[in-house]
């Protein structure tokens, strides 16, 4: 007699087949590869290891070749960054932009899958006016160029923090600051109209040691709870994370863009930090990832947008050993540069604790400065402030060191368009004196707190004014 294959059985064989196609192609995890450190990997290296892994996206914070080029015919999603010091140059010519595409992309696109351009980094939050004002324009420089060279595919967005939001809490009352609600508009009809991303850093470790109670742990780790009511939707949250997407996906509905998608470019939580800095743990950092890494394998989504997950991408990949700050800035890796895992959360193909990629020497590139001086330690005793009213770099500091510092600084959302070319600190056109600018930047823009002139122990506070013909150096008295 002929065997019948009930439905409830093909039923079972299709969950099946979906559940291993979910763990093997994951397009929602991605992660952020950062190269401020002097001891990663080769990218050949890096290449291979994420292969390994169920990541299938990754985030850099420029455009680096090397890694690129490395991640060509990978099948991995690639998105690169413009500087925030490009964003003046990207919106007021376009053949800049034009020219930034020739350089960035054409080149590798599409053997290397480069799935979206973010132009700056929280830059709407920076509180520089014309920074902000100048962003749409870039946007919209950088696509048009792209739609000249037949690249239209490829998105272009911008990456945001949640001081964005003026109201969070309950997430259903999420709000935009206002302050912001002109360029948002501007941008939110340029992501509506080219189906770009609205993305965003959300991070609940930040949101604990505002308020550092047991309970607020365990609802930002994804541990049980009692959860936290939303009286206007009378929805039930479980987590910080869903909480914090869905705040965002507030604001985006009441500003009439329903359509247009979230990624979540950046989201993570340190494994160890100084002795102030409360939750920076190991046993933290591995139940956030671990435990956001099954949210998201669940495909439950968040409670206004579920049976999805949202594109995340982890902070981060590696260490980045020469980050200014406090110690948790250099440790939020879940690899170490040797290649194993910091700390497991599931994320390898195999199902081992290690990838199988063999070990490499690290080898140093323009990026990954080499002549690191000794990076303080998580211990070490804060800095005096003195009667410093300046941030300068140490005599002695190695250029890698100094672009490094140049590098971050920039990246962080201040406006150095004084050190770019026209600019009143533009000469002299030296590493040396555009870091020694962009580190006072972001001294006197982090309140002067002694934690941000560190920069891996390669800066000082200095009384003497640096300012110089028509360059003036921020400052006063601390």
């Amino acid at each position: 007699m002929a065997s019948t294959i009930l439905p409830s059985t093909i039923f079972v064989f299709f969950t099946f087949l979906l559940a291993t196609e979910i763990v093997y192609s994951q397009s929602f995890i991605g992660i952020n590869y950062g190269q401020v450190a002097d001891n990663l990997p080769p990218p050949s290296a890096t290449a291979k290891l994420l292969q390994s892994t169920s990541i299938e996206k990754v985030r850099l914070y420029g455009a680096d070749p090397a890694i690129i080029k490395a991640l060509a015919n990978t099948g991995i999603g690639i998105v690169i960054g413009a500087a925030n010091g490009d964003i003046p140059a990207l919106a007021a010519d376009p053949n800049f932009a034009k020219n930034w595409v020739n350089a960035n992309v054409a080149p590798f696109h599409p053997a290397s899958k480069i799935i979206l351009i973010t132009v700056g980094n929280e830059v709407i939050t920076s509180n520089q006016d014309n920074l902000m004002n100048q962003l749409v324009p870039a946007i919209q420089n950088i696509q048009n160029a792209l739609n000249s060279m037949s690249l239209g595919d490829i998105k272009v967005s911008t990456v945001h923090s949640m001081a964005v939001l003026r109201q969070s809490e309950p997430p259903s009352s999420g709000m935009f600051h206002p302050n912001y609600m002109t360029v948002l508009k501007e941008l939110l009809e340029f992501n509506n109209a080219t189906g770009s991303p609205f993305t965003i850093n959300p991070y609940p470790y930040f949101a604990y040691r505002s308020d550092p109670r047991p309970e607020t742990l365990a609802f930002c780790l994804f541990q049980p709870n009692a959860g936290r009511l939303d009286t206007n939707t009378n929805i039930k949250y479980m987590n910080m994370f869903d909480a914090q997407v869905d705040a965002i996906r507030s604001a985006l509905n009441s500003m009439g863009f329903k359509n247009v998608e979230i990624v979540v470019a950046e989201t993570g939580w340190p494994y160890k930090g100084d002795n102030d800095e409360v939750g920076s743990s190991l046993e933290n950092a591995k139940a956030f990832n671990g435990n956001l890494i099954a949210h998201l394998r669940s495909m439950v989504g968040t409670p206004l947008m579920p049976g999805k997950s949202v594109d995340t991408y982890l902070f981060a990949l590696y260490d980045e050993d020469l980050k200014p700050g406090p110690g948790s800035e250099r440790a939020f890796g879940l690899f170490k540069p040797d290649l194993t895992m910091a700390y497991d959360v599931g994320l390898s193909k195999n199902g081992q604790s290690t990838p199988t990629s063999p070990k490499t020497t690290p080898v140093t590139t323009p990026s990954s400065p080499a002549n690191n001086p000794s990076t303080k330690s998580p211990t070490s005793p804060k800095p005096k402030a003195g009667g410093g009213s300046w941030c300068l770099p140490k005599g002695g500091v190695s250029d890698a060191q100094l672009q490094a510092n140049l590098d971050y600084a920039c990246g962080r959302g201040l406006d150095c368009s004084a050190i770019q070319p026209g600019g009143a600190c533009f000469e002299p056109n030296t590493i040396a004196s555009h870091a020694a600018y962009a580190m006072n930047l972001f001294f006197q823009n982090g309140g002067r707190d002694p934690w941000t002139c560190d920069f891996s122990q390669s800066a000082t506070l200095s009384s003497n004014n640096p300012s110089y013909n028509g360059c003036n150096y921020p400052g006063g008295s601390t």
